[in-house]
């Protein structure tokens, strides 16, 4: 579903994949522009295991996203408040959110289930959860992982 205002999964805050996504998610809702299909899972799936991984908690983010810093603001004060991420870290991270789906617990099930309910093309394309949110909003195209990276 394409929304106006949502950042992609692969946009980067001081190098974190997702983390921009979470904030103009956060913003989208107090603006109440964010679809309702996106309410159940605020501050759950990526977003919880992005604030997990951070050691700070959803609500406090939402609190310093609504304040109205920008995102890497508010990274610097997860930072500050919650632990400093290392490079290696931020490569772990990246490397396990952006992969989320291939070759795992989900491959299987979840990631035909959500193809088949996006009515996105069953043709080996979508590997991860990644592709299903970029490809679901719009913004996929072929190795956009791949630029990602660079």
């Amino acid at each position: 579903m394409k929304t106006e205002g949502i950042k992609g999964c692969f946009e980067k805050t001081h190098g974190l994949f997702y983390f921009a996504r979470m904030c103009s998610k956060i913003r989208l809702h107090h603006q109440g522009m964010l679809p309702d299909d996106y309410h159940d899972m605020l501050g759950q799936g990526f977003d919880g295991r992005t604030c997990r991984y951070l050691r700070v908690g959803y609500e406090d983010i939402k609190l310093q996203v609504l304040s109205g810093k920008s995102d890497a603001e508010v990274l610097e004060w997860c930072y500050a408040n919650g632990r400093r991420l290392t490079d290696e870290e931020v490569l772990i991270y990246n490397s396990f959110m952006s992969k989320r789906g291939w070759h795992d617990d989900e491959t299987d099930i979840f990631i035909p289930e959500m193809i088949k309910q996006y009515g996105l093309p069953d043709n080996g394309t979508v590997l991860t959860d990644f592709d299903l949110i970029e490809m679901d909003e719009g913004r996929w195209y072929p190795d956009m992982w791949r630029d990602a990276w660079k």
